[in-house]
């Protein structure tokens, strides 16, 4: 069987949401034994976070409201992990897990705009990135079409995690918005 990382040497290694399919029923257990796995593997600084999505469901029994608890997704983990071979390897080979959602053995991550979706909607909001960077500032871009130009901060948005910038192309300056995670400090 042929591993991700091999499709994804080119590609930086970050850490990103994925789905996991799991036997109908075993969500709560995969995630207790990757869980388990993670923290006596020492893969802490691979492996993040396991999320079974659940959501509050008014059930009426006896003419009184209960509240239970109900899976968003059955058969189906989240994952918050950098995906390596050794990562790969011991997600993929938990008992209970049939794969990772995507196409052949490369898994595909979820949008952040998903991610959110999901995390909100089970009233887990998601971390905001600190950010040191002032307005005006000149940082480097690392990542997407303008990876490694220069660009000066003029907007800052934490509660969005972006900013924009002005990048100097063709002797003008073109606004361009980008998420925290895509610039550096020079």
């Amino acid at each position: 069987m042929e591993r991700p990382l091999k499709a994804m040497e080119s590609e930086k290694l970050e850490k990103h949401w994925y789905v996991i399919h799991t036997y109908s029923g075993y969500e709560n257990k995969v995630k207790a034994n990757l869980e388990k796995k993670v923290h006596s593997m020492g893969m802490e600084n691979e492996i993040f976070r396991v999320l079974v999505p659940m959501e509050d469901e008014v059930e009426m029994k006896d003419g009184k409201k209960k509240i239970a608890k109900k899976k968003v997704f059955p058969g189906y983990v989240l994952v918050e992990m950098i995906v390596t071979d050794r990562s790969w390897y011991v997600v993929r080979n938990t008992p209970g897990v049939t794969g990772f959602v995507g196409s052949g053995t490369k898994p595909i991550p979820l949008s952040q705009t998903e991610i959110k979706h999901i995390l909100k909607s089970m009233g887990i909001e998601e971390i905001k990135p600190k950010v040191d960077i002032e307005v005006q500032q000149l940082v480097r871009i690392t990542s997407g079409a303008f990876e490694n130009w220069t660009a000066t901060v003029t907007e800052i948005n934490p509660d969005r995690g972006k900013l924009k910038v002005l990048v100097n192309m063709f002797g003008r300056e073109t606004p361009v918005e980008l998420d925290f995670s895509q610039v550096a400090r020079t």
